[in-house]
């Protein structure tokens, strides 16, 4: 049998280089070998490194605005490329691709453990969460909704504009700074405690600010309790940390496949529960109709990057999201861990595994200011050659974001432990 790779560039007449075909089985790990045994065993991962290429020029600690494609699956989206270009309608309109992407989004519903029915796709995370907000229907003059000062920048003002949308009262709050698992439960129910008359809440699963993972299920349960529909923001959690999206007790969200997951740039999903979608007004261009397709138009899509997902869900599989989760975590605490003692350094995301991924933020003590964080990332670039990317709206000051990817290795993360200590002597 053809695998994915193989079939779309024959397709496309290329072919495939031996070295792609032979970096999977590079993958395999010993059979006794636990996963946070792995996670410190650099020389696999420099091998898992090698199916990316590298960038040069900089340490890039930088890797949560988009993912990087491995190779296969980026010779994979330039052979659909060159395959959708050549034949145009020919494919797109003929027998072959329709089906075809009915496939991918049962692969792909599989794979989150989902309903085909459940699943649309969107092109990022916040298009989709654009639609389920916007569309949210159940808000009535006088209710209100809910949001944190940790959420995404663009989510906060799809939850501000449900004030003129739906005539409802939009309530912001700060979690906590440090947190833990029960003190992001109780600001939770604190803030619901304060506000009775909030029917929508907004969860993000793992902050693009922080990192901070708080516990969702909990949080969805307790918001379900109480007659409040929650809406989450998986784009930086798929890819990055283990969980099955049926479980996390949500009925909508939205996730992105090209951030952790390695998808080509713009693909992403909207999630609604079954029997849900109703709840959610169909988009404007669409037909009346129940399905969750309703919810999304994106007009003629970019169909090689859907069809290159198979191939990014196989490279993911490959490596397998408990080493990858391990290996994020374990490249996270390496600089983590080198700095926490620092009295004028402080780490936002707490040493509790449950409640991070790879991603962490750090600020020097005090100095949070726009200014300040700026000058802060500009240093790291211009005298440690290491690229970092600041985060602004956390509600006690600004932060660096640090994003580890799977090129990075301990090397990278003891020279920017080195660096943040430096810099915070002045």
């Amino acid at each position: 049998m053809i695998n994915p790779s193989r079939r779309a560039l024959l397709a496309a007449g290329l072919a495939l280089p031996g070295p792609v075909l032979a970096a999977a089985p590079a993958l395999a790990a010993p059979a006794a070998t636990d996963v946070e045994t792995l996670a410190r065993d650099e020389a696999y991962w420099r091998r898992v490194g090698d199916l990316w290429d590298r960038p040069s020029g900089a340490i890039q600690l930088e890797n949560g605005q988009f993912g990087a494609m491995t190779t296969p699956v980026r010779l994979v989206y330039e052979a659909m490329t060159q395959k959708v270009n050549r034949e145009t309608t020919l494919y797109t309109r003929g027998p072959e691709m329709n089906p075809e992407l009915a496939r991918i989004r049962e692969q792909t519903a599989a794979f989150l453990g989902v309903g085909a029915d459940e699943i649309v796709f969107s092109r990022g995370a916040s298009e989709s969460m654009g639609a389920l907000i916007a569309g949210y229907n159940k808000l009535r003059p006088g209710d209100a909704v809910l949001y944190a000062d940790l959420d995404y920048d663009s989510m906060q003002t799809g939850m501000e504009n449900l004030a003129h949308l739906r005539g409802v009262k939009v309530v912001k709050f700060a979690l906590p700074e440090p947190a833990t698992r029960q003190n992001l439960i109780d600001a939770y129910e604190a803030a619901f405690k304060a506000n009775p008359d909030v029917k929508l809440v907004l969860l993000t699963q793992l902050s693009h600010r922080t990192g901070l993972a708080p516990p969702i299920r909990e949080i969805a349960d307790m918001a379900r309790s109480r007659g409040i529909d929650a809406i989450l923001d998986g784009g930086h959690a798929l890819g990055q940390i283990e969980f099955n999206l049926s479980e996390l007790g949500v009925d909508f969200a939205g996730l992105h496949m090209h951030k952790w997951m390695g998808a080509p740039l713009g693909v992403g999903l909207v999630y609604i529960r079954r029997g849900r979608a109703p709840d959610i007004d169909r988009h404007p261009l669409e037909p009346a109709s129940d399905r969750i397709d309703a919810r999304i138009h994106t007009g003629t899509s970019n169909y090689p990057a859907l069809l290159a997902i198979p191939e990014a869900l196989k490279a993911h599989t490959a490596i397998g999201i408990k080493p990858k989760a391990a290996r994020l975590r374990h490249l996270r605490n390496l600089w983590a861990e080198a700095v926490r003692d620092n009295q004028a350094v402080e780490v936002l995301t707490p040493d509790d595994p449950v409640l991070h991924g790879g991603i962490t933020s750090f600020r020097m003590k005090g100095k949070g200011s726009a200014e300040e964080v700026l000058a802060l990332k500009d240093a790291l670039r211009r005298r440690y050659g290491i690229s970092v990317v600041e985060r602004l709206g956390v509600a006690k000051g600004g932060v660096i974001r640090v994003s580890p990817g799977f090129v990075n290795g301990a090397e990278d993360m003891a020279a920017l432990a080195k660096a943040i200590n430096e810099l915070s002597r002045g």
